[in-house]
């Protein structure tokens, strides 16, 4: 008697539309629809996590830019101060500064400005 390996195969197809709960008509019934749009799926999510890396890039950047303005700054002079005057803040921390401690900012500003001249 041979052994067939049935145990494996239906564990991974059970694994797959296990996954695809949820999907439409046969995508979530039947194997290999399902496996597609797991396929799919996992691109679309792949794409999602790169693209929220930058979407956060850009709200930092739009936050940063408008506290600048409070302070009588550009944004670009801002970074480029930073640079200069050897400020190890990134732009999430710089965001965070600018939200919740307004006035240690300011002092960065001042730090950026002082830099530049």
């Amino acid at each position: 008697m041979r052994t067939k390996n049935g145990a494996a195969t239906r564990q991974r197809r059970n694994k797959i539309l296990k996954r695809a709960k949820g999907f439409h008509g046969a995508r979530s019934t039947l194997f290999r629809q399902a496996k597609e749009a797991t396929m799919r799926a996992d691109r679309f999510a792949l794409v999602g996590r790169r693209k929220k890396k930058r979407e956060y890039r850009a709200i930092w950047i739009t936050r940063l830019s408008a506290a600048c303005e409070l302070n009588g700054m550009l944004y670009s002079r801002l970074i480029a101060g930073c640079n200069k005057a050897g400020v190890r803040l990134n732009r999430k921390e710089l965001s965070e500064l600018a939200i919740h401690d307004p006035a240690a900012f300011s002092q960065v500003c001042e730090t950026a400005k002082a830099a530049l001249h």
